[in-house]
């Protein structure tokens, strides 16, 4: 991964583990041991969609930029519908409080949602070359140092 997309990784999970540590200490508190491990496994299933989720775009970003935003839209409406699905499995579960994991699934979610667009707007990524303006010289003719960088 370049080095802005482990920058943009690493400033949405951050926040997201502790909004999920936070919603595990109020879940003990309120739930017990069981209300731990909800929230815990809730902010573990966040991270890794959307750490994944965050992959896959990136990904489809290098090899067909033509799709990036559709398929943006695709993938958050995907994982929406994946975290729903299972808040919706592990309704009536015994291994963990299913009130504070499903809590913790949806702040978990919102607090990588917010860290993230947060990231990409302080993010200082170049929209276009800085060598590509100046492809041409006074004379027409390319200059030496015309390569492409990816």
């Amino acid at each position: 991964m370049p080095s802005n997309d482990v920058r943009i990784l690493a400033q949405a999970a951050v926040p997201t583990v502790a909004v999920g540590a936070v919603a595990a200490a109020v879940s003990g508190v309120v739930a017990g041991g069981k209300g731990v491990i909800g929230a815990a496994v809730g902010t573990v299933i966040v991270i890794a969609f959307m750490g994944l989720g965050l992959y896959v775009l990136q990904r489809t970003a290098k090899s067909l930029p033509q799709l990036f935003q559709a398929m943006g839209l695709m993938l958050y409406a995907a994982q929406i519908l994946l975290l729903f699905i299972f808040m919706a499995a592990f309704k009536n579960t015994t291994l963990f409080n299913p009130r504070a994991f499903a809590i913790t699934l949806v702040a978990a979610t919102i607090a990588w949602i917010a860290a993230q667009a947060r990231a990409h707007m302080k993010a200082k990524i170049l929209y276009v070359e800085p060598d590509s303006a100046s492809t041409t010289s006074s004379k027409g003719e390319k200059p030496e140092n015309s390569r492409h960088s990816s």
